[in-house]
């Protein structure tokens, strides 16, 4: 099963911290499934940005972006050539490490 390793976050997990999950899975459903709150405004529809994560280490192992997610990103805070939004994101055979920008594009955090 690949290990997710996500970066130090102020909010999410200050310490950082690694967990797995199996292939198949997105990354927002693995972060939720691992006490790692992550915003996800839209309920993992690809509707927002905010579970916007830049991927560090792994990327090319991620199902590819399709366009109406590239469309979205355009609007995410941070932007950066490997990000994604973490519900479009579906976990490959290889670890990652991701990086939860400080920000994003809510004005108010959701509680889910």
């Amino acid at each position: 099963m690949p290990i997710i390793k996500i970066l130090p976050h102020a909010d999410y997990c200050p310490q950082g911290t690694e967990i797995s999950a199996p292939a198949g899975t997105s990354i927002c459903e693995a972060l939720l499934e691992n006490h790692i709150a992550i915003e996800h405004a839209c309920d993992m529809s690809c509707a927002c940005t905010t579970c916007h994560v830049i991927v560090r280490e792994g990327y090319q192992s991620l199902n590819a972006a399709e366009e109406e997610e590239e469309d979205l990103l355009d609007r995410a805070w941070g932007l950066e050539p490997q990000s994604r939004l973490s519900c479009q994101a579906i976990v490959g055979a290889q670890d990652l490490t991701l990086e939860i920008p400080k920000y994003t594009i809510n004005h108010a955090r959701e509680n889910h």
